[in-house]
């Protein structure tokens, strides 16, 4: 049997960004011309930013990066900025959020920064974040891997001190993985 005429086409994944300003009609735009490569989107996520839109994929196509780059390149006319990266095939399978971290309080910079650090600190990854600005109200939800072995006590202690020397209030609970995708 000849092994090269029975094998699977080779796929490359890619990360594909867009970000502009919001419109209808972004996304059946943006799939369209990733289906006119045979692109399975595997990954996704999107949101309005202050009505931006903003949108990262993970993509699976059986093509090159310029050809890729070429076929979105015309939907840069429409106020978007679209970035194409090729990423390896060698990244495991995703973390799930063993924790649940919220932050609010008044509107100031670092307290991502400050917070989060905290977390990488003992070895925790930021598997989701979510920030948002209501007034003078500043929002923090964040979906965090803790691997085994962290003092989840301690944790929550040096968040409560840094929380404090922000002037937010922080908790940190066990998720409810039913609820988590």
């Amino acid at each position: 049997m000849d092994l090269k005429s029975h094998s699977l086409p080779l796929v490359n994944i890619y990360a594909v960004t867009v970000v502009g300003h919001d419109r209808p009609g972004i996304v059946a735009d943006v799939t369209g011309a990733l289906a006119t490569h045979g692109g399975n989107i595997e990954d996704s996520s999107m949101t309005l930013l202050r009505g931006y839109f903003a949108w990262t994929l993970v993509v699976a196509l059986d093509t090159d990066i310029a050809t890729i780059e070429s076929t979105l390149a015309p939907l840069e006319q429409t106020h978007l900025k679209i970035a194409v990266v090729e990423l390896t095939q060698e990244v495991g399978g995703s973390q799930t959020a063993t924790h649940w971290l919220s932050v609010h309080g008044s509107d100031r910079p670092g307290i991502v920064s400050a917070v989060t650090a905290v977390v990488a600190g003992v070895g925790g990854n930021i598997t989701d974040l979510t920030t948002r600005l209501a007034g003078t109200l500043y929002v923090v939800l964040a979906d965090v891997f803790l691997p085994p072995g962290v003092d989840v006590e301690s944790l929550t202690q040096q968040l409560l001190d840094v929380a404090a020397e922000l002037g937010v209030d922080v908790s940190l609970r066990v998720a409810d993985n039913d609820d988590v995708l």
